[in-house]
């Protein structure tokens, strides 16, 4: 075993912040419709599609995205649920992106109806404060600044969760211990909660993390990983490499670094490191 598979975590030290565990969990339909009634507050219909890993992609030449959890429910309203553990400062923009690709799936070529737009929620659960403002939840419609009272009605919902907020008497007990929950992910706050909606879904949990075929699709998920990981650290050294030979065959023929750089597409800096 590796030095980098010997650092994997246990699946029963897993939390929902864990990418793999909060998607395992949200395959199931009752797991994933109790987590968004509690997150949105109200009740929602059977949902009769539930993914994981979705892969959206409009155009070969475009970025695709790949949504954590996306599912539709039988009003045909859209949910999109992210788990990022990892600290990320581009999460606003990234969930525009989002947006965007998710509004270019849902109409057919050549459609000219958009108000067949389906309605959609993105919502993001992070274990830190987007916006630093000691909120659990961040809610944004598109809202006209002339007058606030006058919100865009075009479906579209963005939703910024964070495990550690302060306001709980804002957003009710329910999803401040959930929030706690996917920190955790533990008997004792679920105890604490005294919440029988989370209780259950602790004891689904429980069942995951227990499950020897879970436990097989955990490991080969990493080995997985790893093995993308050092696929990319090859590729990438591979083309240190061959931007190196060029830069200095470039120079041997008497080119400028301004030109290097140019033909090389990277900065003057970088041609300058590479010739020391």
């Amino acid at each position: 075993m590796t030095e980098r598979k010997s650092k994997m975590l246990p699946l029963s030290e897993l939390t929902l912040l864990d990418r793999f565990l909060f998607d395992a969990a949200m395959e199931d339909k009752d797991f994933h419709k109790s987590v968004l009634q509690i997150i949105l507050g109200k009740e929602i219909t059977f949902l009769t599609k539930n993914e994981t890993e979705k892969e959206l992609r409009v155009s070969p030449l475009l970025r695709s995205i790949r949504m954590d959890v996306y599912a539709m429910d039988e009003d045909g309203i859209i949910y999109n649920s992210e788990m990022q553990k990892q600290l990320k400062y581009d999460l606003p923009k990234r969930s525009r992106y989002y947006q965007g690709m998710l509004d270019s799936s849902l109409l057919e070529p050549g459609s000219i109806r958009f108000d067949l737009l389906n309605d959609s929620y993105i919502i993001i659960i992070t274990p830190y404060d987007v916006f630093g403002l000691g909120k659990y939840r961040y809610t944004f419609r598109a809202r006209c600044d002339e007058e606030l009272s006058c919100i865009l009605p075009d479906g579209a919902v963005r939703i910024f969760l964070n495990t550690r907020g302060k306001n709980r008497e804002e957003v009710g007990d329910e999803l401040a211990w959930f929030l706690e929950y996917a920190e955790k992910t533990d008997e004792e706050t679920v105890r604490k909660s005294g919440s029988e909606v989370l209780r259950r879904i602790h004891e689904h949990i429980c069942k995951l993390k227990a499950s020897e075929e879970m436990g097989v699709r955990y490991m080969q998920a990493w080995e997985e990983k790893v093995k993308e990981r050092e696929e990319g650290r090859e590729e990438g050294l591979k083309v240190g490499i061959s931007r190196t030979k060029r830069v200095l065959k470039l120079a041997a023929e008497g080119k400028k670094k301004e030109e290097i750089a140019e033909m090389c597409g990277i900065t003057v800096e970088e041609v300058a490191e590479i010739l020391e």
